[in-house]
């Protein structure tokens, strides 16, 4: 191993795409010499990647970039402030001039160039090339997130991913598997495909691409990988023009493929749809759920709702509403429509003003919330497989805390246990006793 340079501050925002480019380029940087450190008062540099997905989220990441210039402007030594991710990539030319107090930004794009933008930053010279390791990640945990590709080529017109992170672009098979078996070989026990639209991964291949070609083939895949180690397999953001007669008889079919999807529908107005540049209806969407569950024990269905969108009219609102109580989606996020900049539907007419909109999302989140909290008491009784994930402490002490096959984790609550009847990593057979909200009590069995 190379002499230390210098000890880095990770600081990621947004979502777990995010957290998988953090930590590809925490792998290049520690292969390359640098340590990880926690506080700030200890680091020589600091790298925060961005997330730009809604303004809110550009202000978040802005106001925590700023917090931390104060925070190292009061200490004893400088450290530079390195921005990385979606802000760069959509404000790159002008950040500079806006953002004096960070040093270096670098876009998604040139995420794998961090190891000279660092040594650029901090004066190290080398006498050879860093070390660049076979498979950039150092997941520490029972779940990893393995991005299958990046961009999308979509252009709803509410969103400006297309113009942050480009057109889609489908990440090799043998690549992705590589990586899986390595997260599984240091101890990771689920595997959580994700990508803008995983729907539509390999698309984009020649014919004279080797390997996987579809989502399917390629959760088949991954999923050999997983047997020996007794691992789960997930797969999220998934458009539903991707679910496919082959993805269903996989997700049905292959054990180590839980039976949870994740389909942002955003809308069932076939007009608001279209607005969105966006296709299908309620009754399309019905009709696929309704075979999801009629083909799939247990299918478990997560989904997106985005209120407020320009020229949404009561009656649209009030026909999502029906909607999503008829389909009862287990999990539901909603979203207040958000005016993003450079996208088609910031310069539309029929703006919803802010007060609408924050009605409309509160109804519809009160609606998410009671069929979600419904969906999650009906386990009581059960037995199902469980992850330990972490240890928590509580005021009657110490607890595990892990998530069930039908939880996405970090999204779907968690399963809550007695901590002296199991370890983190253990995968186990747990009774569920009680619930509150998206949360679990149960015990373990067997």
């Amino acid at each position: 191993m190379p002499a230390s340079f210098g000890n880095l501050l990770f600081i990621t925002l947004g979502c777990a795409k995010n957290e998988v480019d953090t930590d590809r380029m925490r792998s290049l940087l520690t292969a390359a010499g640098y340590g990880e450190v926690t506080d700030v008062a200890h680091a020589d540099a600091v790298l925060i990647n961005t997330c730009s997905f809604l303004a809110s989220a550009t202000s978040e990441s802005i106001e925590c970039t700023l917090g931390l210039a104060d925070e190292i402007a009061q200490g004893v030594r400088g450290c530079p402030i390195v921005m990385c991710g979606c802000v760069p990539s959509r404000y790159g030319s002008d950040l500079p001039e806006t953002l004096p107090e960070v040093r270096a930004f670098v876009r998604t794009d040139e995420e794998d160039g961090i190891v000279a933008v660092v040594d650029g930053i901090l004066g190290v010279t080398r006498a050879e090339p860093a070390f660049i390791p076979r498979v950039k990640r150092t997941v520490e945990g029972s779940v990893a997130y393995l991005k299958i590709s990046d961009g999308c080529n979509r252009f709803c017109s509410f969103c400006a991913i297309p113009y942050i992170r480009g057109r889609y672009r489908s990440r090799e098979a043998s690549s992705i598997l590589a990586e899986a078996a390595e997260l599984l070989e240091g101890g990771v026990r689920e595997l959580v495909l994700i990508g803008q639209d995983t729907g539509i991964w390999g698309n984009d291949f020649d014919a004279e691409t080797p390997g996987p070609r579809t989502l399917a083939e390629l959760l088949r895949a991954v999923a050999e990988v997983a047997r020996p180690f007794g691992a789960w397999v997930r797969v999220l953001y998934l458009q539903p023009e991707g679910m496919t007669d082959e993805l269903i008889a996989t997700l049905r079919d292959v054990p180590e493929v839980l039976p949870y999807i994740d389909i942002p529908i955003q809308h069932c107005a076939a007009r608001v749809l279209k607005e969105m540049n966006r296709t299908g209806s309620a009754a399309e969407f019905e009709a696929l759920f309704d075979r999801l569950r009629r083909e799939i024990p247990g299918m478990v269905i997560r989904s997106t709702a985005l209120v407020g969108f320009p020229t949404e009219t009561d009656e649209e609102f009030e026909e999502l509403m029906g909607f999503l109580d008829r389909v009862g989606f287990d999990y539901t996020s909603v979203f207040a429509y958000s005016q993003e900049d450079g996208t088609r539907a910031a310069r539309m007419e029929g703006q919803v003003d802010e007060e609408t909109k924050i009605e409309r999302a509160q109804a519809a989140q009160d609606l998410a919330e009671a069929l979600g909290f419904a969906a999650t008491a009906s386990h009581v009784g059960e037995r199902a497989q469980v992850i330990i994930d972490g240890i928590d402490e509580t005021d009657e002490g110490p607890e595990l805390i892990g998530h069930a096959w039908f939880q996405a984790p970090d999204s779907d609550g968690a399963v809550h246990l007695d901590a002296t009847e199991a370890c983190v990593g253990d995968i186990v057979e747990v009774e569920f006793t009680d619930s509150f909200c998206y949360e679990l009590i149960g015990h373990v069995v067997g």
